[in-house]
């Protein structure tokens, strides 16, 4: 099968081979990291070999798990935060109809996803469209106690019981949980929900290839084991360094553009359906690099949507950028222009041609006008919008992110950053065992 590809040659037209070089043998040290389970954080590297390492036997039971709730449930609310979502919100919209949500369920559940706020419409509308519906539960959280996913768990939860009865919730709620600790795993062996394991050695942004993102994607009716074996082609393809190792390209021109000025990556798609793919990309890499006062800031943009509201910045604003262009070479369905007798419009000069078409033509003269008003593009591509392109393309940025954050110096695998707001927050809601901190912060207000 035809594999994703780069191509940087017009980022090598604002900093020349030399520079990019340069960091060659930092970008080798960090494939030996990731190889070897060495250097920082490298008790975070069980993702590095997640995909090969995942039995068929897993592979089956999540299907089981999936199919079951697929015949009870129209709906299944996946509720977590951050990497406990993302990953799997970034596979289900590729792979799904643009218009699903606007379908009535039939065959697959409408994956619904929960926890990623504190939108108190959010939650409350979400309840009222659920209460004569039938629904299920994934719950994914390590601790069981994070704020956002906790509060809708517990709403969800309690409505779930009273609806179908305390015994079926039972059977309609999976635990994605730690091993042996934390109170989700306490709750899920006390009821006896059916439960995945989130590993020690996966933090949660690179989760999306385990029953974390697996089991979702299941449920939405798409093919986990073609995403694992693209992702294992891409594991295969960049395990050892040399130029034909893509991440370690990726890896070795983003950091030779970010030290010479270039502080903002755009992550630019022309495919809307890779919407989330991006967010996916932002959090990955925000924040695996953006600590100890470096990292290049990760921005999106979907084009050509956004050309018409970020692209005059993005053509004339301060040379501080530089794009990531993802490319898909292949649509998975024709639409043709229609020619029209009247051609006010005057668009039959394009008639007979393919949307994709025009499409690709707005993205090749984008990257011209770009490059020429001085960003650099890295060009991405991507052979058609399926579960195995995607398996590789995702091993390919959590690779690139890896040996990224090795080449930038910094660990790549924690995220120290994250508390300061929780600390603040627990404070002001009073939380039992926060008692100084919450008369520290009120003299602040």
């Amino acid at each position: 099968m035809k594999s994703i590809e780069i191509n940087i040659k017009e980022a090598l037209r604002f900093v020349n081979a030399d520079k990019v070089n340069a960091f060659e043998a930092a970008a080798i040290q960090g494939i030996a990291n990731l190889n070897e389970t060495k250097g920082a954080g490298s008790d975070f590297h069980g993702w590095v070999n997640l995909a090969s390492e995942t039995t068929q036997e897993l592979v089956a039971d999540i299907n089981a798990t999936a199919q079951r709730l697929r015949e009870a449930c129209d709906y299944v609310v996946c509720i977590g935060i951050g990497g406990s979502y993302l990953g799997a919100k970034a596979v289900i919209e590729a792979l799904s109809n643009s218009f699903d949500a606007y379908m009535a369920p039939a065959g697959n559940p409408k994956v619904l996803f929960a926890g990623q706020n504190i939108g108190e419409d959010y939650l409350f509308e979400l309840q009222n469209f659920l209460a004569d519906k039938r629904f299920g539960i994934i719950v994914i959280s390590k601790s069981g106690t994070t704020t956002e996913p906790a509060i809708a768990f517990r709403l969800l939860k309690e409505q779930l019981e009273r609806q179908a009865g305390k015994d079926a919730a039972k059977s309609l709620i999976v635990a994605i949980t730690d091993e042996k600790r934390g109170a989700l795993r306490q709750l899920a062996n006390e009821e006896g929900y059916t439960t995945y394991v989130i590993a020690d050695n996966v933090g949660g942004r690179f989760s999306v290839l385990s029953p974390v993102g697996l089991l979702p994607i299941a449920v939405a009716g798409h093919d986990i084991n073609a995403l694992l074996q693209g992702a294992i082609a891409m594991e295969e393809a960049t395990r050892n360094p040399g130029e034909q190792n893509i991440a370690q390209t990726y890896a070795q021109m983003r950091n030779a553009l970010y030290a010479d000025g270039k502080k903002i990556e755009i992550l630019v798609n022309y495919n809307p359906k890779l919407h989330f793919l991006s967010e996916w990309w932002k959090q990955l890499y925000g924040e695996s690099e953006g600590k100890e006062n470096k990292g290049i800031f990760p921005a999106s943009v979907d084009l050509t949507t956004d050309l018409h509201s970020m692209g005059q910045w993005i053509q004339e604003g301060e040379r501080t950028i530089f794009e990531t262009v993802l490319s898909v070479e292949e649509s998975n369905h024709t639409c043709v222009i229609p020619s029209d007798e009247a051609n006010l419009d005057g668009l039959n000069y394009i008639a007979g041609k393919r949307v994709d078409y025009v499409n690709k033509m707005a993205e090749i003269g984008t990257r011209i006008a770009h490059v020429e008003g001085g960003v650099p593009n890295i060009r991405i591509s991507i052979p058609r919008l399926d579960e195995h392109s995607l398996g590789q393309l995702i091993y390919f940025f959590e690779k690139g992110c890896g040996i990224s954050g090795y080449i930038l110096g910094v660990n790549p695998f924690d995220q120290p950053g994250v508390e300061a707001y929780k600390k603040n927050m627990f404070a002001l809601l009073e939380k039992p065992g926060h008692e100084e901190a919450t008369a520290a912060i009120k003299e602040k207000l």
